[in-house]
């Protein structure tokens, strides 16, 4: 009777993994599947929106930017309580002789102004002409800006996208182990009652209680260690997710049968055109471009149309209202080479930036070769644990009947059980490793 009771316990252990995986969904909340949780994250991660943000003020400076073409106004107000008013002197006939008035002034006049308080009023418009060569490459640069603030959201949503990915699968993971290791620790406190009863009896030996206690208290561990990683797990998919870490909800299973196939060669083509990064590289080459001719444009004089506008309240002698049309020029014909120099630096700019193309570029396609490499090996190594869990399973299987038949020890018995649930710890982890080489490749790739 005792090793009936202790044999149907332990063929509880062969339950295969999938069975595990199939009850791994008990926890309450919603059932999140690996699409969804993506788009939760591209939608409401506070990264991605902070880009966001980014790509918004890029606009708005772009914007500001091109005001810069249209006229500029300039007012100044200047009001004065004088303390020792002006005076103004006109010499005799500085205005002219008249016939029969003779020259006005007749005589060396002094005109003072009086103590009250004067204004003067300063306007002016100014229309930018040769300056507008200047403005456009000040536009097309905040452009390329812009461009480069949208990569980095598209940047920022890949790689979010991709610890999504992985820590969903971890969690799937976690999930799994944690209701198998729950269901071990069940089977444990049956088993170590049953047979402390036993020994109590003096049917079982001490020895094999005390296995089992140990066993029991290894299991009791793992599930806590297990419960943890998962709780942290979830805390982190909900803060990818842009949700309070608390909200509960178990992710939905993912068939294994699903491999991610793809040539290595269409792989390196997509990343070229696809990774964010390249084009970041490319623009920056543009904008270092740009700012070299911005600083060639400096050499042309800035020529600029201006309506100017005075009026003096309070001074009886200045005019009330005076305006007049004409132009400005401000030019540095001279700068003892400091142009030359800043232009060479200019073009060193562009050389770096075009060297870093190149090597953005080498670097994904190693990136994309290496991760290709490593989900080949993942998948390969998903097998090979595949089968030695099988095997795992097929000796247990073996040594629990040989044990009914009193052929071999219960220690044999607890050994191939104990190879059993490590072939299956080491079938979920490569699981883990194939499912991460996978969404490492996406990620090289350039897919979200």
């Amino acid at each position: 009777m005792y090793k009936f009771i202790v044999l149907c316990v332990v063929l509880l252990l062969l339950l295969p993994t999938d069975a595990w995986c199939q009850s791994a969904s008990k926890d309450s909340g919603e059932t999140l599947t690996l699409q969804q949780a993506v788009e939760q994250a591209l939608g409401h991660n506070r990264l991605i929106g902070i880009e966001k943000l980014e790509v918004g003020k890029a606009s708005d400076r772009l914007s500001a930017i091109a005001t810069r073409r249209l006229p500029g106004f300039d007012v100044s107000l200047l009001q004065l309580q004088w303390i020792n008013p002006p005076e103004f002197r006109f010499q005799k006939g500085v205005f002219g002789s008249f016939p029969g008035l003779g020259p006005v002034p007749p005589v060396n006049t002094t005109i003072s102004s009086s103590y009250g308080p004067s204004a003067f009023i300063f306007a002016r418009a100014t229309q930018p002409l040769t300056q507008l060569h200047r403005i456009g490459l000040g536009i097309r640069m905040s452009e390329v800006s812009r461009e480069m603030a949208e990569g980095k959201v598209q940047l920022r949503s890949r790689e979010v996208a991709n610890q999504v990915k992985r820590s969903y699968y971890a969690i799937l993971q976690l999930q799994s182990a944690l209701t198998a290791a729950e269901d071990s620790l069940k089977l444990y406190k049956e088993l170590d009652r049953v047979v402390g009863e036993y020994v109590a009896q003096q049917i079982a030996l001490p020895s094999e209680s005390l296995d089992i206690k140990t066993r029991l208290a290894k299991e009791d561990y793992e599930t806590l260690r297990l419960r943890n990683n998962l709780a942290a797990s979830k805390e982190l998919l909900n803060h990818l997710m842009g949700r309070d870490i608390r909200t509960e909800f178990s992710v939905s299973q993912i068939s294994t049968d699903t491999l991610y196939e793809i040539e290595l060669s269409s792989a390196l083509t997509r990343a070229l055109a696809g990774r964010p990064e390249i084009k970041e590289a490319q623009l920056k080459l543009k904008l270092a471009d740009f700012d070299q001719r911005l600083k060639r444009s400096e050499a042309i004089p800035e020529i600029s149309l201006t309506l100017g506008y005075f009026s003096a309240a309070g001074v009886s002698v200045l005019p009330q209202n005076a305006a007049g049309v004409g132009f400005t020029l401000n030019w540095e014909p001279f700068d003892w080479g400091r142009r030359k120099h800043e232009i060479s630096e200019k073009q060193k700019t562009i050389e770096q930036a075009r060297e870093g193309v190149r090597e953005t570029e080498s670097s994904i396609l190693r990136e994309v070769s290496d991760s290709y490499r490593k989900l080949n090996e993942a998948r390969a190594l998903l097998r090979v644990n595949q089968l030695d869990q099988e095997a795992a399973r097929e000796k247990f299987r073996v040594a629990t009947s040989r044990y009914s038949q009193e052929v071999v020890l219960y220690k044999e018995v607890l050994q191939a059980q104990a190879l059993l649930a490590e072939s299956q710890y080491r079938y979920q982890q490569a699981l883990l490793a194939f499912w991460t080489a996978r969404a490492d490749l996406e990620k090289a790739i350039g897919e979200i």
